[in-house]
């Protein structure tokens, strides 16, 4: 299954729907090819999104907003996703529309699921549920232009929910029988939930050449769960071997970035083995430009990337907008009486300048703290004693 687009509507705190395109908009040139994934015919998709923007714009809550939309396309119960959050201050009755548009096997499916929170009267808890909910699906073949990935006939519907359904609870997709009927699987690797807390995600044994490049004096580092149980093992080189119980003590043995870039890496892995998403919140949080830039250029190169995975990630470093060669794949973020993102495609329609200049000069608008900002908290300093 691959993703082409998802569009979500409703959400609260969002000024407009928020609509995020995997499919490449721009024009495919023979020296883009290295750095999309060819899909079907002509379409391709970006192996790497971006979302900028300055503090408290937006980011983080539209990450949750994208793992969100994968976990419910990989049949999680809604109230089981852990980036459910982002209904929080759903009113009640309120709506939110998550429409989902993918590819597989040589179809292209459209997906619309409506949900809603309700609250049970017995105890006043509140879940999520789902209230309506509808699957189309086309031949690919039929897709003579970008534009009509998009376009189904409501006689392309392929189901319709029933409500008086006795078997799918409430708050799973539909999406669940077509992924047993085609035994397809999507793979998510959200990183979003350790933004604040860089601590080990215990995954086993991990590769020497990920730990040698992060880190050339570790010998080795093994990692087994039994529950609650931990079993860790770190050895450096020349050193005595380490035994700690939980990964939390290891922050006492590794950097920050170390354990950062043992995270992301094994992601990156997992997603390159099943071709799946890989969603990090700011991506230069604890580690150095060139281990930042070695991450995205693997995404990008299609001699590691066989499968097509994605890294979607945020960021508040300029500088990486400079891997790419494309402007469809960088979303601007703002948070002006409501968070929207707009394609830097339909900000800056030239391709060739470089996008962190563009950016850190404020020609987009709103890119960076306003001057005024800036004069008030000068003042303010200037008067501490």
């Amino acid at each position: 299954m691959k993703i082409l687009r998802l569009s979500i509507s409703g959400l609260p705190n969002f000024k407009e729907p928020l609509s995020v395109d995997f499919v490449a908009q721009q024009r495919v040139d023979d020296d883009d090819m290295e750095q999309l994934y060819n899909v079907f015919s002509n379409i391709y998709t970006s192996q790497v999104i971006s979302f900028i923007g300055i503090n408290a714009s937006g980011k983080t809550t539209i990450l949750k907003v994208i793992s969100f939309a994968i976990d419910l396309l990989g049949n999680k119960p809604l109230n089981n996703i852990r980036s459910k959050e982002i209904l929080d201050d759903l009113g009640d009755g309120q709506n939110v529309v998550f429409t989902a548009y993918f590819h597989h096997d040589n179809f292209i499916y459209k997906l619309n699921t409506v949900v809603q929170k309700a609250v049970f009267p017995m105890d006043g808890s509140e879940r999520l549920i789902i209230v309506d909910e509808a699957l189309w699906s086309k031949q690919s073949c039929r897709v003579k232009t970008k534009k009509g990935i998009f376009d189904f006939k409501e006689s392309d519907l392929s189901i319709r929910r029933d409500q008086n359904e006795q078997f799918l609870p409430d708050d799973v997709s539909i999406i669940i029988s077509f992924n047993k009927k085609n035994d397809t699987k999507i793979s998510l690797y959200d990183m979003s939930q350790l933004t604040d807390y860089n601590i080990l995600n215990v995954l086993g044994r991990y590769p020497k050449e990920i730990l040698t490049f992060l880190d050339p004096s570790i010998n080795y580092l093994r990692c087994k769960r039994d529950g609650k149980e931990f079993d860790i093992r770190l050895k450096f080189f020349g050193k005595e071997e380490i035994q700690v119980n939980h990964p939390r003590v290891l922050n006492r043995y590794l950097s920050s970035g170390t354990i950062k870039g043992l995270n992301v890496f094994m992601g990156a892995m997992f997603a390159f083995g099943k071709g799946g998403y890989l969603v990090v919140d700011e991506l230069e949080n604890h580690f150095n430009k060139e281990i930042v830039s070695t991450l995205i250029r693997l995404f990008m190169d299609k001699n590691v990337n066989r499968s097509g995975a994605v890294l979607v990630y945020s960021t508040h470093y300029s500088e990486l907008l400079d891997h790419f060669d494309r402007n469809d794949s960088i979303y601007i973020v703002k948070n002006e009486e409501g968070i929207f993102a707009t394609k830097l495609s339909e900000l800056l329609k030239r391709n060739d300048m470089k996008k962190s200049e563009v950016y850190d000069s404020d020609f987009l608008g709103g890119t960076v703290p306003s001057y005024e900002s800036y004069i008030a908290l000068k003042k303010v300093l200037m008067t501490m004693e």
